[in-house]
């Protein structure tokens, strides 16, 4: 009874740690499409990433929202520290791939999204 009860407990607590990277994961791909929407309009363009940096720091531990371009294609991208309790890579069923050819220093997550001007 008590390697099920243990069984059970390890179950919740892998449940709670990917339900709180899944709503990281979903707070920055928020984030990044209000960056690409933000970026619709040229005359605001900067202080509306200024804005949605701001909040992805409070969203997100360490989070971070830019706007990159390379081969005429803008991206927004989104970066945050990953927390010490939260599924390593390996662990995680659903995490996404890095963020495409940039590199991210390690215990950092990314969210990127790309968008035409």
């Amino acid at each position: 009874m008590a390697v099920t009860a243990l069984g059970l407990i390890a179950g919740q607590l892998w449940t709670a740690r990917e339900a709180r990277a899944m709503a990281m994961r979903e707070h920055a791909a928020w984030i990044a499409d209000s960056v690409a929407e933000a970026m619709l309009e040229p005359a605001s363009s900067d202080s509306a990433v200024r804005q949605w940096s701001a909040r992805a720091t409070a969203l997100l531990p360490h989070g971070e929202a830019s706007v990159g371009a390379s081969n005429g294609l803008s991206t927004a991208r989104v970066m945050w520290m990953t927390l010490r309790d939260t599924p390593r890579a390996d662990d995680v069923i659903d995490k996404p791939e890095s963020c495409g050819a940039m590199d991210i220093p390690t215990g950092s997550s990314c969210v990127v999204l790309a968008f035409a001007r």
